[in-house]
């Protein structure tokens, strides 16, 4: 079976692995402040705190900005649903928007005909490992004194204009979970440059801990999000070589595309001369002719596993009945979600199973 994904972890973390185990010291250690100060150093940021999951760095950055009953979150229309079920747990409303087929992230044309006298903050997700458009996000942002917490689960080392996603707004959010380049099994990392923002989250993820006079108090209501040694461990010496594997996926996903570019009846990712996609998922878009769980399931049958790559949100049970949305006033999100496919792309892959990848799912389509 040519797996859909497969996480890599050089010797030398499986073996700092064993030895935190073996010492006991599990929760919060050396190396969970060896890893934050390795992504700090990578992404230029003052701050960094991981947590135990992506969906708890949003969780946490929407608490610490106030966010709350009575507000309103933009979310895009096709991301994983911790995007917006995360709004919905501090009391705001997700207001989602339609994203473009180009770039699978929020259509910022249409961002501003939603913002209301309620409208808070924008949680743009920079789908699949590419970046959303973030000079028209900021320039929306600042009109509107609106907060951007950037939802970049799937796109550690992205760039947009030179810089890395994630950094532009107040508070930006990481994935590790095992289909991303760097992985801790479960895990994520809120950053920020803002100090006072920085101290509350470390706090926040600690059931809310402070030292006060040398004594250990609760200052806040926190939550346990913490992240444990061993899969600090495991991400630390990941991000030692992660340039190389950012750059494997990149040689990956231009091989897919050469291969598959203009093929009638099939939609390669586009590439934008200003942004630089680190390819977390290799998503392509099947015209509507052609079944796209059919071929999924023929593609598994001959041992490629596939899969779609996110939900349109105002498809799901919980978001149209409870907002009474109408799939037809986000059609690219119900069609990146009903048409597209996830193709297999891991640190295992070889070059001979792409091309096996690339001619079986050619032969379904024509």
């Amino acid at each position: 079976m040519i797996k859909l994904s497969k996480p890599y972890f050089p010797p030398e973390a499986l073996e700092n692995v064993s030895k935190v185990l073996a010492s006991g010291n599990l929760v919060q250690g050396e190396f969970v402040l060896k890893f934050e100060e390795k992504l700090k150093d990578y992404l230029g940021v003052k701050n960094v705190i991981v947590v135990s999951n992506g969906t708890a760095a949003l969780h946490l950055s929407l608490i610490v900005l106030g966010i709350g009953p009575g507000d309103e979150v933009i979310v895009p229309a096709f991301t994983f649903p911790a995007t917006a079920n995360v709004v919905e747990l501090v009391g705001a409303k997700p207001v989602f928007v339609d994203i473009g087929l180009d770039d699978f992230c929020i259509d910022t044309r249409k961002i501003e005909k939603v913002i209301t006298s309620r409208t808070k903050a924008i949680i743009p997700v920079h789908e699949f490992g590419q970046s959303a458009g973030m000079t028209e996000i900021m320039r929306i942002a600042a009109q509107y004194h609106l907060l951007i917490v950037e939802d970049a689960a799937c796109a550690l080392g992205t760039e947009f204009a030179y810089k890395k996603v994630g950094t532009f707004g107040e508070l930006g959010c990481f994935s590790f979970h095992p289909r991303k380049a760097i992985t801790t099994g479960e895990g994520g990392a809120i950053v920020t440059n803002d100090d006072c923002m920085a101290a509350k989250l470390r706090t926040l993820r600690n059931h809310g801990i402070e030292m006060v006079d040398g004594k250990i108090d609760f200052t806040s209501a926190g939550l346990n999000y913490r992240m444990t040694d061993f899969q600090a461990a495991l991400g630390f010496y990941q991000m030692l070589d992660i340039n190389n594997y950012l750059r494997e996926r990149i040689v990956i996903a231009a091989d897919y595309t050469r291969r598959l570019n203009g093929i009638p009846g099939l939609k390669t990712p586009a590439i934008f001369s200003d942004r630089t996609n680190v390819y977390q998922t290799y998503h392509i878009i099947i015209d509507r002719q052609f079944n796209r769980d059919e071929i999924k399931r023929k593609l598994y049958e001959q041992g490629i596993e596939t899969n779609y790559g996110a939900n349109a949100l105002p498809l799901l049970k919980f978001y149209k009945e409870k907002y009474l949305l109408n799939a037809e006033d986000f059609p690219d999100a119900v069609t990146a979600y009903r048409q597209g496919l996830a193709l297999p792309l891991s640190h295992y892959i070889q070059e001979h199973e792409i091309i096996e990848v690339c001619e079986r799912l050619t032969a379904l389509i024509q």
